[in-house]
This record gives structure tokens, C-alpha cells and sequence, in this order.
């Protein structure tokens, strides 16, 4: 095999940098030295696709994950272009042998013995997965799959074998991150310093700014904050929720985020208030545990303080103005807060998307947990991003658990949204624009 190891310095690139590359070439060098693999000083598209091919083909494990660490410090160190062109060309170099299938399933087919089942198993099997699979043997191999995934998703115009790669990223993530894997853990202001700072950049709901602001999320005593963690990323989140004990059911985000405010004893709480979602690995889009993440908490919250009654959210809106405008045209007059009211109320029980599911996407994850829709607030997040997306309307849902499994068979079997007499009656009496 001829695989290359050197490439141009990027403008702008700092010494240091290519310092850090050149070491890291060395010991690639080494490394295909002992392998066997010869190496050239000239410039070759092909190197980090030779890498794969060998990582894949290799026999015994002892290799398995120094040369999967090379291909990985390899893949980091190349041009996003580069980078680029070798996942586009992984799913035409690693197609499923359809005679290699056939040929197993004529032997199981005659035999039906187990062994002969494995073997057409692994026959089936989709060369792209256990290059995945062996590409995790290297060190942070998880986190660093997950940054090229991202790559997948950012291609433009995806082809159809760039979505026979996703799929197996998906299917093998699907299986890493199953919940019954991943940590629950609180997240206080003393938690390690890096873990905050990716709280922080992480917010995707109501941005933190700074540290001021994130204390305040997390040290209060009615304040709390749960994560799900994988065993390969200790202070790196998938995604986690902020929840404010009140004893009220909030109807905006002020009264929840507020600088100055009463800290209410948690023994006095009465409600658990989900205020802010946020998943921060987008290599796991699709992946869903954003569910596990309330239930679990909900569990704890009823064990740390079984007076609470209720468990809701305030929640965004994030396709309500979108939708709006494609009623009314773009430009026009944005309705009093009363008719906002009644229209936001039509979208959520009403609209869908091209799939039949509740076209909102934060309606539609609340709702497919099983939640009811309970209420709609006005003039409730007043910020530019939330005048922005929803002309400041936010809602609640209502985690009622003793109604989830009805709430769900509602939507999935009945194609009914769930919700409280206002909000019916609001949707009821919205007029829509002509």
C-alpha cells in the first residue's frame, strides 16, 4: 500500500501546529513501519481511505487500536475538503459482498445450524459498522466518532451512499448510547470547572452569560441540573435539563431566570419546572434519550422531595413565527397577544409535517413523552431569540404521570393532541388568516 503521511502547512497555520502535526505524522510512520505498510513523502488523496482499508482488514487485535488511533489523528490533521471527499468515498469501498451473502445463506439454508447463522450474520453485516466499530479501539474514539459524524450531517446534498453511512453511525450510536449505559449526574456549581464551561456554551435553550448567570442555574437550593453521561466522556454531556422548584407553575421565563428573586426552601416546592432542554453532541442527532433524561429525574425529584404535585415544563415554540408567516405572508402585522393565543394554540394541537407527526419540534418531543399541552403564555420570553421564533409566546406542558400512557395512545393511535379545556378552547376559537 502507498499511503501518504505529509500535507501542505493551511494559511495561517502557527508553528505549533505543525510542530504538533509533524510528531504525530512521525509516529504514524512507526507505526506503518511495523505493520508492514510502506509510507511516501508525496502528496496522495487516498491515505486516510488506505488506513481504513487496513484497519479494517486486519486479522489479529493487537494492531487494532494504534492504527485506529492513526487513522483518527490522521483524519483530524487533514483539510475539512480532504476530509470531506474520503467520507464520501467510504461507502463505495466498503460495500456488503452480495456474493459472499448468498453464499452464506445457501449454507445456512441447508444446514439451518447456528453456526452457520453467525456466519451468515456476519456475512450481512455492513463493512461500513465494523469500520466504526474498530475506528472506536482508538483512544477517545467515541467523542472523536461523534465530531465525524457531525461531518456526515454537514455534507450538502447528501447522496445516497452518504446516507448508508450516516445510517450506520446512527445504528452504532444507537447501541453506545443506549440509556441503560449512560450516567444520570447532577450538575452543581461545584462540578468540575471544564464540565461548567461546556454548560455554559452548551445552553441552547435560554443562553447563559457567564458564570454570574450560570451559578445561578445551578447553586440555589431550588435550583437543580441533571445530565446523561457515557462511560468515554466523563465531563462531556449528551444533553441536560435545568429545572426551578416553584410553587407555582411559571407562565415566563423572567420569574424563572431572574437575577433578583425569593430562593424558595425546596420542602416548599410544589412544582418541578423543566425550563430549558438542551442536547450537546449533534453527532447524536437521532438518537433519542431526551425522555430517559425527565423520567429519570422525575424519579429523583419524587424521592429527594415527595411533597411535589406537579411536573411541567416552560417551554419554547420554536416553529410558531415560521408558521405564522407562512399564514400571513412575510411582513405583515403580528397579531394582538390574544389572537397570538388562540393561533399559538391551533399550530400545537393542529399542524403536522410532512410525516403526520406535530410539526413543532419541542411540542413534539413534550408531546411524544406523553405529556399534555396545558397552557399558553404570552409575552413570556421577551428576548430577541424568543421574539424571534415564537413573538414571545412559550407553554407548558404537564408531565401528569398517571395519564402518560394515555396521553401517548391519544396522539399515536388517535392522532389527538392532548390538552388542557383552555388551550382547547383557545385552538377553537382561533380565526385563521384568509
Amino acid at each position: 500500500m502507498n499511503l501518504v503521511i505529509t500535507r501542505p502547512a493551511a494559511p495561517g497555520e502557527t508553528q505549533p501546529v505543525k510542530s504538533l502535526e509533524k510528531t504525530m505524522r512521525a509516529r504514524l510512520q512507526r507505526l506503518l513501519a511495523r505493520l508492514g505498510i510502506a509510507a511516501t513523502s508525496q502528496q496522495d488523496e487516498d491515505d486516510l481511505l488506505d488506513l481504513a482499508k487496513t484497519l479494517l482488514s486486519l486479522r489479529g487485535e493487537a494492531s487494532g487500536p494504534a492504527l485506529a488511533s492513526a487513522l483518527l489523528d490522521l483524519y483530524d490533521a487533514t483539510p475539512k475538503d480532504a476530509r470531506q471527499a474520503f467520507l464520501e468515498q467510504l461507502p463505495q469501498h466498503f460495500e456488503r459482498d452480495s456474493k459472499a451473502i448468498e453464499a452464506a445463506f445457501a449454507k445456512w439454508q441447508a444446514s439451518r445450524c447456528e453456526v452457520d447463522a453467525i456466519a451468515l450474520e456476519e456475512a450481512i453485516e455492513s463493512p461500513l459498522s465494523r469500520l466504526i466499530r474498530r475506528m472506536n479501539l482508538g483512544p477517545s474514539g467515541t467523542s472523536r466518532l461523534l465530531r465525524m459524524r457531525e461531518d456526515v450531517l454537514a455534507a450538502k446534498g447528501p447522496t445516497p451512499g452518504m446516507r448508508a453511512l450516516d445510517d450506520a453511525f446512527e445504528d452504532a450510536f444507537t447501541a453506545w448510547f443506549n440509556v441503560g449505559l449512560l450516567e444520570l449526574r447532577a450538575i452543581r456549581w461545584d462540578s468540575p470547572g471544564e464540565l461548567l464551561e461546556r454548560i455554559i456554551r452548551y445552553e441552547a435553550v435560554h443562553a447563559i452569560h457567564g458564570w454570574d448567570e450560570l451559578r445561578r442555574r445551578v447553586q440555589p437550593a431550588d435550583r437543580r441540573c441533571y445530565g446523561f453521561f457515557h462511560p468515554q466522556m466523563k465531563n462531556d454531556p449528551l444533553i441536560f435539563v435545568e429545572v426551578a422548584l416553584t410553587r407555582e407553575i411559571p407562565r415566563s421565563i423572567d420569574t424563572v431566570t431572574a437575577s433578583e428573586r425569593e430562593i424558595l426552601w425546596p420542602h416548599e416546592a410544589e412544582c418541578a419546572i423543566f425550563y430549558s432542554i438542551s442536547n450537546c453532541q449533534d453527532g447524536l442527532r437521532g438518537i433519542p434519550f431526551g425522555n430517559y433524561l425527565i423520567k429519570r429525574v422525575v424519579e429523583l425529584l419524587r424521592a429527594e422531595l415527595p411533597q411535589l404535585k406537579r411536573f411541567a415544563t416552560l417551554s419554547p415554540v420554536p416553529g410558531f413565527a415560521r408558521w405564522l408567516e407562512s399564514m400571513t405572508g412575510k411582513g405583515a402585522v403580528i397579531p394582538s397577544e390574544s389572537e397570538l393565543a388562540k393561533l399559538a394554540a391551533h399550530y400545537l394541537t393542529t399542524a403536522r409535517n410532512p410525516k403526520g407527526m406535530v410539526l413543532d419540534p419541542v411540542g413534539r418531543f413534550h408531546l411524544g413523552n406523553g405529556a399534555r399541552l396545558e397552557a399558553i403564555n404570552t409575552s413570556a420570553d421577551l428576548s430577541e431569540n424568543g421574539l424571534r421564533q415564537s413573538h414571545g409566546v412559550m407553554v407548558n406542558y404537564l408531565y401528569d404521570l398517571d395519564k402518560i400512557e394515555a396521553n401517548l395512545f391519544a396522539l399515536s393511535e388517535l392522532k389527538q393532541v392532548m390538552a388542557s379545556k383552555t388551550v382547547k378552547d383557545l385552538a377553537a376559537s382561533a380565526i385563521l388568516p384568509a
